[in-house]
Formats: C-alpha cells, sequence, structure tokens
C-alpha cells in the first residue's frame, strides 16, 4: 500500500533564539486532513515548531533555524513568497488578537488583500467563517460594530474566523481555549472536526484531554525533543512507547 505524502515534513530541526536551544533535532511528518496533537509542558518548544511551519520565526531576533520543514513537499526556507505560505498555513494565536476594525472587516481583510473585491462574494466568505468559528449567531446583526469591543472569547473566535478567511491548506491552532470559556472551546472542538475534512489542524494544547478528544495523532514534545508520535489511542494507552509520556499524559509531571 502507498501511502500519500505527508502535508508537512520535518526533518532534524534546530531552533536557538540565542545560546538557548528551542528546538533539538525535531523530526515529525503531519498527515493530510488528520488533526496532529502537540502536548508538553510550557517551554517545551510547541509554539516555536508552529512559527517555523509558516516562517513568522523570521520575525524573531536572535533566532537562527536550520533542518528542513516542507509544506506539501517544498522547503519553506526557500519560498519567496512568504505572505503565500502564510495564507496556506493560518496561525491562531494563543490570546485573541483584533484588529481596531469592524467584525465583518476583521474577517474580509484578507480576501480583500488576496483581490477579492465582489460585495455578494465578500458577504459569503464572512457568514460562512464566522460560522465555522461558532460566533455568527452572536454577532450577525452587528457586523459593522469593533470587533475589539467582542469579550475576549468572542474575539478568539473571530481570530478564528479570519484565519480561515482566506481558505488556509493547514490551520495551526496555539492554545485557543486558553480564553475561551468551556462551554465555547467545545463547540469550537466541533468545528474542528467539520474541518479536518477539508484542511489538515495543528492543534497545540497544554490541556492533555484535548488532545486525547480531537487529535487522531498526538506528539509529546518535552524540553525542545520529540520524546513520541504515535496514534492518540497509544499515547493516552497504559503502555505508550516512553516512560516519560506516560507520566505526562497521566499528570504525574508538567
Amino acid at each position: 500500500m502507498v501511502m500519500d505524502a505527508p502535508m508537512i515534513e520535518i526533518i532534524d530541526l534546530h531552533v536557538r533564539y540565542g545560546r538557548k536551544s528551542a528546538l533539538k533535532g525535531v523530526t515529525l511528518d503531519v498527515r493530510k486532513n488528520e488533526i496532529l496533537g502537540i502536548i508538553g509542558p510550557a517551554q517545551s518548544g510547541k509554539t516555536t515548531l508552529l512559527k517555523t511551519i509558516n516562517r513568522t520565526i523570521d520575525d524573531v531576533v536572535g533566532a537562527t533555524v536550520t533542518g528542513i520543514v516542507r509544506v506539501e513537499g517544498e522547503d519553506v526556507r526557500k519560498i519567496k513568497n512568504v505572505y503565500g505560505l502564510r495564507r496556506k498555513v493560518g496561525v491562531v494565536a494563543p490570546l485573541p488578537v483584533g484588529l481596531p476594525i469592524s467584525i465583518f472587516d476583521n474577517v474580509a481583510f484578507a480576501p480583500r488583500m488576496a483581490g477579492i473585491k465582489d460585495k455578494a462574494d465578500l458577504e459569503q466568505r464572512v457568514e460562512r467563517c464566522l460560522t465555522q468559528a461558532a460566533l455568527w449567531d452572536e454577532v450577525k446583526d452587528r457586523l459593522h460594530t469593533l470587533g475589539t469591543k467582542l469579550s475576549g472569547g468572542q474575539q478568539q473566535r473571530l481570530t478564528i474566523a479570519r484565519a480561515l478567511s482566506h481558505d488556509p491548506e493547514v490551520l495551526c491552532l496555539d492554545e485557543f481555549s486558553i480564553a475561551i470559556d468551556p462551554v465555547t472551546t467545545m463547540r469550537i472542538e466541533d468545528v474542528l472536526k467539520e474541518l479536518r475534512s477539508s484542511m489538515t489542524i495543528i492543534l497545540v494544547t497544554n490541556l492533555v484531554q484535548q488532545a486525547r478528544r480531537l487529535a487522531d495523532r498526538t506528539a509529546f514534545i518535552f524540553n525542545g525533543e520529540l520524546v513520541e508520535l504515535d496514534s492518540t489511542e497509544r499515547i493516552f494507552s497504559e503502555n505508550p512507547a516512553h516512560r516519560k509520556t506516560y507520566e505526562y499524559v497521566n499528570g504525574i509531571f508538567g
């Protein structure tokens, strides 16, 4: 049986911030249309890993990167149009960063920048993305109010809608539920399960049970090193490949 080429390949990835090592020889793959969970204690390098995929690491002063990161077979370090890469790989940050413009314009911003001007097309896209982010019903009657006036949880969902607005092939979520109440978190988790059919999702989370609920496979990163990558069922079993994995997912440390 021939396996499909992975959506993302990471090979021997090292990242340093000055003299500090953030990632140490990480090698892993992300399959098309899967949810890959990435777990590990704080300061393990999980966010750094996401930054290397869409090259926001370029904006970090003092960061050095070696190794290979490929998206659909293309080495991201060799891509000249970094903005095209970032449209393909959308990232949702841990805390909401709403633009100081209307809710509608927050979601329409990226499509307009990509050249979409038709009003009906934009309206349809905004509704679709807000619906996917479980926000439409709450804001449909006030789309022209400032996005920054929304609650923290609503702003986080607005950030997700904005990430979806340019139809990314990969959606990276970095602790998306940190500012969202449990009920809203579960609603967005349901959305992510549906989105899996149309895109690849990388879910960085400190909530190990969230990875257990959502991820097809889970990677455990500790102190900048990949300890284990396997099916989520195996990672959360009584017998993962590494004892440290068992101890982390069962709250013995972390």
